[in-house]
């Protein structure tokens, strides 16, 4: 997410980057599936369809007085979507509890366009289109119970014509999602990253990691109102090297979370880094603290990545050695790293997503390629974080999928379609999947319930965790207390005191290999 300095924007910026997440955009026939799988094309037992023009509607939804698109359903369609305030509403009527697929049959209005989904009051995610005709937009996997419901279609990016609601019984898990045959990406990683990497691997599927952000260490307050509340610390400390880049430097700040990393892994936990890369001092145009971001600098990774800049090349690997330089104090100290950097690339926020896919595919690799065969940096365990299909950089460089997901106030649903999308969508292996970055904690009932078992979680800190920085009081705004309490008691939350000892946890075979 976003560093300490600016919490309101955090939210809102991230509200916007990763529900984006949740979103699952399903289009083709199931003849062609099944030629390509092998498996028998699934039949639902139930098919529910509600015309979106005898739907309620709110704000400026309305069926259009001219109806210039074909392929609708029924006596029309809906536009509108432009205002907060714009929504249609759906009353439908479930005949037996199950999992159920809802699909939103819309045309983008030009471009991609998200919009946001709520049943009986609670966000469950997006639904994403980017085509002109009316197609498949698909919220999957939502646990509805026998009777009535209220769903409800809202603007978030709007701009859409929608169709009709479809509802299908979902298809059911295939429980081999959580059997992860991916050896680590890098055939060289050190015996403690296999150790830990083996670790992660047996418990998927069956246990969630607890974490939490914290660029104060084991005794940032984060961390501490969680051991005040819970009696117990997270698995996992996340932490940025954001201080530690170049042109943050030339200002005055200081670096002191590789040295926290060492603290908590001697305590016996995980730690995780990611790195809101402030760019060189050359490309920052607005206030250097935040120019992380794309609105902030004139960077031009495009240009930098197909060779029209070779200056900015240069500045780039510059600063990547002297990230390469902390990850070696801890590879020295047989320390291994779940390793998340260029996070949220899809949004565009930051400017390392902001010249998309292809720039930030070359520069993903190029970092790859130079930690781990130039700096001989074995001890990382790589974590992408694109959150899209097409930026994905390929099996080969990636080991753990993470999504950020930041659902609003008090809402503790799974976000199963998220989870899915990324366990399905992405790579062509069985790969981890994570939930790197959250505001609120999920309901791990509610996780088992649908299936969605996040490898992990990752509070991000300040007031997701903490009332008020100048003291150590939980803040309730996003996971109330009571919340807070259960999660961190439930059987299958693996907190720092459950975790075995990692400098001998046994070496998967196939990692031997």
């Amino acid at each position: 997410m976003r560093g300490s300095f600016g919490s309101a924007c955090a939210v809102l910026l991230s509200v916007a980057a990763v529900l984006m997440a949740g979103c699952t955009n399903l289009s083709g026939n199931s003849d062609s599936l099944e030629k390509s799988t092998g498996k028998e094309a699934f039949v639902p037992e139930v098919t529910l369809t509600y015309e979106a023009e005898e739907a309620s509607f709110s704000g400026n939804v309305a069926v259009p007085g001219s109806l210039s698109k074909t392929g609708y359903t029924g006596s029309g369609y809906v536009e509108g979507f432009e205002t907060d305030e714009d929504t249609c509403t759906f009353s439908v009527t479930i005949p037996k509890t199950d999992f159920y697929d809802l699909d939103f049959l819309s045309a983008s209005m030009g471009g991609e366009k998200y919009n946001y989904v709520t049943i009986d009051g609670e966000e469950m995610g997006t639904v994403y289109t980017d085509q002109e005709q009316f197609s498949s937009s698909v919220l999957t996997h939502v646990y509805l119970e026998e009777g009535e419901h209220t769903v409800v279609f809202r603007k978030y990016w709007g701009w859409v014509s929608l169709d009709k609601l479809v509802i299908t019984t979902a298809e059911p898990v295939d429980a081999s999602i959580y059997n992860v045959t991916a050896k680590l990406s890098n055939a060289e990683s050190s015996e403690e990253t296999q150790r830990l990497y083996s670790y992660l691997c047996d418990i998927y599927g069956t246990k969630f990691l607890s974490g939490q952000t914290c660029d104060q260490g084991p005794f940032g307050k984060e961390v501490q109102v969680i051991k005040k509340e819970t009696g117990k610390m997270p698995a996992v400390l996340a932490m940025d090297f954001m201080d530690y880049s170049p042109s943050r430097v030339e200002h005055g700040t200081e670096g002191h979370t590789t040295e926290y990393a060492i603290s908590y892994w001697e305590q016996g936990g995980i730690v995780a880094f990611h790195w809101h890369w402030t760019p060189p001092s050359k490309y920052i145009t607005g206030d250097w603290g935040g120019s992380f971001y794309t609105e902030k600098t004139n960077i031009d990774l495009a240009k930098i990545m197909n060779g029209e800049d070779e200056e900015g090349y240069e500045l780039l690997m510059s600063d990547m050695d002297v990230i390469a330089g902390q990850l070696t104090i801890l590879k020295e100290k047989n320390i291994p790293v779940l390793f998340r950097p260029l996070h949220e690339a899809s949004g565009g926020w930051f400017w390392w997503g902001a010249s998309g896919p292809e720039a930030y595919k070359k520069l993903y690799i190029a970092m790859y390629e130079k930690f781990t065969k130039e700096c001989g940096l074995n001890n990382l365990i790589w974590v992408w974080n694109g959150q899209d299909a097409d930026w994905y950089p390929g099996d080969e460089y990636v080991d753990i999928i993470g999504e950020d997901i930041y659902p609003g106030e008090h809402v503790y649903t799974s976000q199963a379609d998220a989870y899915f999308n990324a366990a399905e969508n992405y790579s062509q292996e069985t790969k981890l999947v994570y939930l790197t970055e959250n505001g609120c904690l999920f309901d791990p009932d509610l996780a088992r319930r649908d299936g969605a078992m996040w490898g992990m979680w990752c509070t991000w800190q300040g007031d997701f965790v903490v009332k008020n920085m100048a003291i150590t009081a939980l803040s309730e705004q996003y996971t109330e207390e009571s919340m807070l309490k259960k999660v961190y008691a439930d059987e299958d939350v693996i907190t720092l005191s459950d975790l075995p000892d990692l400098t001998t946890y046994p070496i998967r075979k196939e990692l031997q290999q």
